[in-house]
């Protein structure tokens, strides 16, 4: 497949921009240091003596996670279904990541994310709702290779609204310094609709927290993205102390589980809101998001129909037309209980109307999950984590109807369909080592995968190596 205009112009700036960077850094970093300061110190004041605009590495990050599932109850399979056969019971993912950030001018950024994936998930990433690892990227409908890619590359304009600031520390999207606490902000360019919406300080990351995607969004939130999770649109803010107000619209890929854009396609978008309430002092978060996405979905009833009408299996392949919308709800919240916030319980409930394919996510049209984080000083591990939750995912009629049928979708598709609740339970354990390096080993126990009592339950066993620095 030929890379697009777009694709070649991110990458070429991409690689100019990081050989420029990582080679003055590397400079600075070889520099003789003055006789009365460490050489650490002395790269750090070589480095903020740069110019502003300058590109700064904001953090480099290694992300490798090893999951296997042992055999299971599995009397049939479907072209997606669930399975541990052909070795594909086991995999090792690995991510590496390099996070570039530039301040253009007082009010304007410029952030720059390169990664290369590796690996292709247990069941080659297909089979489950809450699948149990956030790190794949699923081939989709383009047969994405293993290659470095662009992920995000955008601007970030503020507009303060209050002359009191907040410290901001250095981060990956986010360069350290100070910034209003009242504010106007937009963001455009190659973005990923989750950074900015359906946010959970305990349930966001499948990198130190969580892995399946059951606690890092909304499922029944359809976020309009490429098969790797991005898009191109804006964002913009409204941020006062004690809420915010975002909306956000996302270009859709003109397939499901597609990595290509009809570029400047009004019919193909996807739009988000979402209001953010701290009602008091104890850390409560309170978030209440709705969608609407536009597209050339497939309606499963029309599928259902068609495939009647022949005698076929039915097909959202040959119902897919322009004019399809998703449209949904979702309510998240998180609490702090303890050790500055770092013990807390979170939660979701998620709904969409479910009469169109699932697009661009996860194949449930109902969410409701429930978690709680606590910290390990507790046991004298001041910087260990303990993170426990459970998740429930639920189909719409038609959804479950056209499965039932022999039907298949984005991820789902055992031919048939013994209709039950999906359920997941997750437990890890973030251990700590050192400034740089955590090591998780985490537990995954799946009642009914893919929404069906005929196969399971199943149990997925892993371990996370996490650098970054």
């Amino acid at each position: 497949m030929k890379e697009n205009f777009v694709g070649r112009v991110c990458r070429l700036v991409a690689l100019l921009a990081t050989s420029v960077c990582l080679v003055t850094s590397f400079a600075f970093a070889d520099a003789d240091p003055p006789s009365h300061a460490t050489p650490e110190k002395s790269v750090q004041s070589a480095l903020e003596a740069l110019p502003d605009w300058f590109p700064k590495v904001l953090g480099m990050q290694f992300n490798g996670v090893y999951q296997n599932v042992p055999a299971f109850h599995n009397p049939y399979e479907g072209p997606n279904s669930f399975t541990t056969i052909n070795g594909k019971g086991r995999d090792f993912t690995h991510t590496y990541g390099v996070y570039l950030g530039s301040q253009l001018t007082p009010t304007l950024q410029a952030y720059l994310d390169l990664e290369l994936f590796k690996g292709n998930g247990i069941s080659d990433g297909v089979g489950l709702a809450g699948f149990v690892n956030g790190d794949v990227i699923r081939a989709g409908s383009s047969n994405l290779s293993k290659d470095p890619y662009v992920a995000r590359l955008y601007l970030r304009y503020l507009l303060p609204l209050s002359t009191e600031t907040e410290k901001v520390e250095r981060a990956m999207d986010q360069l350290p310094g100070e910034q209003p606490v009242s504010r106007f902000e937009a963001k455009f360019g190659k973005l990923a609709a989750a950074d900015d919406f359906d946010l959970n300080r305990y349930a966001n990351n499948n990198r130190t927290q969580f892995l399946n995607y059951d606690f890092l969004f909304n499922t029944a939130w359809d976020y309009a993205a490429d098969t790797r999770g991005y898009s191109y649109g804006f964002m913009t803010a409204l941020v006062q102390p004690r809420w915010r107000l975002a909306f956000g619209m996302y270009m859709e890929p003109n397939t499901a589980n597609g990595a290509d854009f009809d570029y400047v396609d009004m019919r193909e978008i996807g739009y988000n809101l979402e209001l953010t309430l701290k009602p008091n002092d104890a850390g409560t978060v309170i978030r209440m998001l709705t969608y609407l996405n536009t597209g050339r979905m497939g309606n499963y009833n029309d599928a259902i129909a068609l495939g009647a009408a022949t005698a076929s299996t039915p097909s959202l392949l040959n119902v897919e037309k322009q004019g399809g919308t998703k449209y949904g709800f979702g309510l998240n919240f998180e609490q702090p209980l303890a050790d500055d916030g770092e013990t807390g319980i979170f939660g979701r409930l998620g709904w969409n109307d479910g009469n169109h394919e699932s697009w661009s996510y996860v194949e449930s049209d109902r969410h409701a999950s429930l978690g709680v984080q606590l910290k390990g000083v507790h046991w004298g591990r001041n910087e260990d984590c303990l993170g426990l939750a459970y998740g429930v995912n639920s189909l719409s009629n038609p959804h479950k109807s056209y499965l039932a049928a022999g039907g298949s979708g984005i991820l789902l598709g055992d031919g048939k369909l013994n209709y039950g609740y999906e359920q997941v339970f997750e437990a890890y354990y973030r251990v700590q080592l050192g400034k740089y390096v955590q090591i998780s080993p985490d537990f995954q126990f799946i009642q009914n995968p893919g929404y069906n009592k005929d196969r399971g339950p199943a149990e997925v066993y892993g371990l996370r190596a996490h650098l970054s620095i």
